[in-house]
């Protein structure tokens, strides 16, 4: 655990007792902090109240030298949470467990500090970072908006690496932080509900560079056109070293990959780096992008490129991720359920020919723009969920759609006709989030997994 001593000897509400909420109590407490824990689940409530914690409902209370607030709970849109206005009338920072991290660090050993951010990408990009590092000996540990809470990590000793994956609404709740390099990789639309449009978006994208000195990175990609004005605009104002990095066209004074071939261009000449297809978890231009900022931070921490670049290619990749869950007599089965938006759902389909595309859920977007220019790599659609009627729609006379209702369903009719067509993709990559059926996208994908391997298993059989 990292001990947060910023708020010792005073009450500091907590709001929303998930897991970052949770650790970030014991986080304060143990920095000698009073924490008083809320959350409008009776079952969270009851939790807390049997580790020891006070219970009080912040949107009511006073005297709170700092609300922190889980990064799902709405800060500003569609309305702030009643308990963030209670917070700010009383002039209390409204902050994320983030933020106190960076509170902390002054008394940790000297570590860095990587934080990636993106709509699309991240959860990839720090997984790979922190494997390169480990591979490399460096000291290392993947957390934030990927695996363990901030705050429950213990303290890496000096010369670590801390690698966080940051979410717009983690940014949202960390004013204070500053990342000696920090990612953006791009910028679809994504949580526009949360953030007042496109434009308050991007905005929370940007503020992750907010505080960078000089010394430190900024790392952007230039492919959208959001993305390729933030890191004009960090050129000309930061004082970090800002890289730009490109999947679709050289670039000077950065990183580039062309036809899959990772070229690094910082130090006034074209340095080949490695060939990406020799990393089999990196399949698409979109793991380009991740690969080649992946190497971009890494390369301040290790001088061996060739270790460097033998450290990507032995990435395993993620589940949920355009991960391989099995074949069958030239049937493959893809599960890709992270993809919760359609920008992501077109870098698998991208991927991948002869596809049987499983998709639906709840949609974010009313059409399927982003989808329909990788139609010809599709022979059919399965659709499930909420989204169902209004992917159909979008995909009339384009495209052999079916509804299948459940996802159960949706994996045996693809994968059937696959085999009957000799082979082909089976692609769960559902443009949509996935609340409508089950927990969240990772069970959606287990469910997926499992259902496959069993149809595998039964062919097998006989």
């Amino acid at each position: 655990m990292i001990a947060v001593t910023a708020f010792a000897g005073r009450k500091v509400a907590v709001l929303g007792l998930g897991r970052s909420g949770l650790a970030t109590a014991r986080a304060l407490k143990a920095g000698g902090a009073d924490p008083i824990l809320w959350d409008d689940s009776e079952t969270k409530r009851r939790e807390a109240a049997d580790m020891g914690f006070t219970l009080a409902d912040p949107a009511s209370a006073t005297g709170y030298a700092a609300l922190i607030l889980s990064p799902g709970i709405p800060l500003t849109h569609p309305k702030p949470h009643p308990a963030v206005l209670a917070a700010e009338a009383a002039g209390a920072p409204v902050v994320g467990d983030m933020d106190l991290f960076e509170r902390a660090r002054a008394e940790l050993p000297q570590a860095e500090l990587v934080a990636i951010t993106g709509t699309n990408g991240k959860s990839t990009t720090t997984a790979l970072i922190a494997h390169i590092l480990a591979a490399c000996g460096v000291p290392s540990v993947a957390a934030g908006n990927i695996g363990r809470p901030v705050l429950a990590l213990d303290p890496l000793p000096e010369g670590g690496v801390y690698v966080f994956e940051i979410s717009s609404y983690q940014i949202d709740l960390s004013p204070s932080l500053r990342p000696q390099a920090a990612i953006l990789l791009n910028i679809t639309p994504d949580h526009l509900d949360r953030h007042g449009g496109m434009a308050g978006y991007v905005a929370v994208k940007r503020k992750l560079f907010a505080n960078q000195q000089a010394g430190d990175m900024a790392v952007v990609g230039i492919d959208d056109d959001h993305c390729a004005a933030i890191c004009n605009e960090l050129s000309a104002s930061s004082a970090a070293t800002v890289v730009p990095l490109s999947v679709e066209r050289t670039v000077e004074g950065g990183i580039y990959v062309k036809d899959g071939i990772l070229f690094d261009t910082r130090k006034g000449s074209i340095e080949r780096i490695g060939d990406l297809g020799e990393a089999p978890a990196l399949k698409g231009s979109h793991n380009w992008q991740n690969a080649a900022a992946a190497y971009a931070v890494v390369s301040r921490f290790v001088a061996d490129r060739a270790k460097l670049f033998g450290a990507i290619c032995s990435f395993p990749g993620l589940a949920h991720r355009m991960e391989l869950v099995g074949t069958w007599e030239g049937v493959a089965f893809i599960n890709d359920s992270k993809a919760t938006n359609q920008a992501s759902a077109a870098r698998a389909l991208a991927s991948f020919e002869h596809i049987r595309w499983i998709a639906g859920g709840i949609a974010k977007e009313d059409n399927l723009d982003a989808i329909t220019a990788f139609l010809p790599r599709m022979e059919k659609a399965y659709l499930i969920g909420r989204a169902a009627p209004v992917f159909e729609a979008a995909l009339k006379g384009l495209l052999p759609v079916v509804q299948c209702g459940d996802l159960l369903t949706a994996m045996t009719m693809a994968a059937e006709d696959a085999a009957k067509a000799g082979g082909g993709t089976v692609l769960l990559s559902p443009a949509a989030a996935s609340q409508d059926q089950f927990r969240d996208y990772e069970e959606r994908g287990d469910i997926f997994r499992a259902a496959a391997r069993q149809w595998i298993e039964e062919r097998k059989k006989g």
